[in-house]
């Protein structure tokens, strides 16, 4: 048995070299990772934004698919679905400003099933179309 034993070289490792991959490996991951989370932020601030350029913006077709009531329809040709639900008003003013639309009458309305402070209505709401300088009607949960 030792005659096999002591005849076996020993493996040869260039460590150097495997360092070095497996920095390469993982600075390429951490890349990978981190412009998915670029990309994927981007296109949430694109998916929310309310600019007037038409390329970021949905389709006129789309369908809104949250509730209505808190859903207002923006613009002309394409139209931009802006669901204010669950939103406090601190929230929904940049909103406002961006879309060029006036804050309205604010009303409390209690129903218990809601987050105090939060939109629960917009009027006009979908599927009537907001245009800019019109004015936007809130109603919040009273709590």
């Amino acid at each position: 048995m030792n005659r096999f034993a002591n005849s076996a070289d020993a493996p040869d490792f260039d460590a150097p070299q495997i360092v070095s991959r497996t920095r390469r490996r993982r600075t390429a991951g951490i890349a990978a990772v981190a412009t998915a989370l670029i990309l994927a932020g981007g296109g949430t601030a694109l998916a929310t934004s309310v600019a007037n350029s038409k390329s970021s913006t949905p389709a006129a077709s789309s369908k809104v698919t949250k509730n209505d009531a808190t859903t207002m329809l923006y613009g002309e040709d394409p139209t931009i679905p802006i669901d204010f639900a669950g939103m406090d008003l601190v929230l929904a003013k940049p909103l406002l400003e961006k879309t060029q639309t006036k804050l309205g009458t604010v009303t409390k309305k209690a129903t218990g099933t809601c987050k105090p402070g939060s939109v629960i209505g917009v009027s006009p709401h979908a599927p009537a179309i907001v245009h800019k300088g019109d004015t936007v009607n809130f109603v919040i949960c009273a709590g």
